[in-house]
C-alpha cells in the first residue's frame, strides 16, 4: 500500500520540477568556455535540442519519483535516489543552456511529467529486479539519444556539447549501478515501446 505522506511528497516534487528553477550541486559544465558566435539556425537549432533534453530530464524525474514511491529494497531505493538527485542537476543545466540561447522549454512538460509518474510507478509495483531493469534500459536509451545529439548539435557550439557530453557519462553509470543492484534485462517488447515513447516525446519537445 502506497503511504499518503509519499505521495504528498511526491506531489510537491512534481510541482518545483515543472515550476521552480533546478538547483545543482555541480558546476554546469562548460561554463568557462567562451561563448560561440552561432546564427540564428545554428542558435534555434541548439534551443531545440536542449529543449527535448530538458524534457527528458522532466520525463526522467517523474520516473525516479514514481519508481521511488514504489520500490521496496533499501538498495533500490538509494539507487533510485542517487540517479534523480543527478538528474536534477541535469534539468538545472539544460533549463540555463536553454535561457543562454534564448530558447523556451516545452509546454507538454507537465503532460509528459504525469505520464512518466505513472509507467515508474507501475513499474516499481512489478517488483525491485524489473524496478531497476526499466531504470537501466532507460538509461541506455538515453545514452544513445545524447551521443545523436552530439552529432547534430552546431560544431561551433561548444557549451551545449559539454553539458550533453557530462550528461551522456552520468547516464551510463546510472545503468551499471542498476543493474549492479540486481536488475533485470526487460523483454524486447518492452524495450521497443520504450524506443516508441521516447520517440514520440523527443519528436513533439523538439517543436512546442
Amino acid at each position: 500500500m502506497i503511504d499518503i505522506d509519499k505521495l504528498i511528497v511526491g506531489f510537491d516534487k512534481g510541482l518545483r520540477t515543472l515550476f521552480a528553477p533546478a538547483q545543482t550541486l555541480r558546476r554546469v559544465p562548460g561554463e568557462a568556455l567562451p561563448d560561440a558566435a552561432l546564427d540564428e539556425t545554428q542558435r534555434q537549432r541548439s534551443a531545440s535540442l536542449m529543449r527535448v533534453n530538458h524534457s527528458g530530464e522532466v520525463c526522467a524525474q517523474a520516473l525516479y519519483q514514481g519508481q521511488a514511491l514504489t520500490a521496496r529494497d533499501a538498495s533500490a531505493k538509494r539507487a533510485l535516489a542517487q540517479a534523480a538527485q543527478e538528474e536534477t542537476e541535469h534539468l538545472a543545466w539544460t533549463e540555463r543552456r536553454i535561457a543562454e540561447l534564448g530558447g523556451s522549454k516545452s509546454m507538454l512538460n507537465p503532460l509528459f511529467y504525469a505520464g512518466s509518474f505513472a509507467i515508474g510507478a507501475m513499474s516499481g509495483l512489478l517488483g525491485d529486479k524489473w524496478n531497476l531493469g526499466f531504470l537501466a534500459e532507460t538509461e541506455r536509451q538515453v545514452v544513445r539519444h545524447l551521443e545523436g545529439h552530439l552529432e547534430q548539435l552546431p560544431v561551433e557550439d561548444q557549451k551545449s556539447r559539454a553539458i550533453l557530453t557530462q550528461m551522456r557519462d552520468d547516464e551510463a553509470r546510472h545503468a551499471t549501478s542498476a543493474l549492479d543492484h540486481g536488475g533485470a534485462d526487460l523483454p524486447a517488447t518492452v524495450k521497443s515501446a520504450m524506443k516508441a515513447s521516447s520517440k514520440m516525446m523527443t519528436e513533439t519537445a523538439y517543436w512546442l
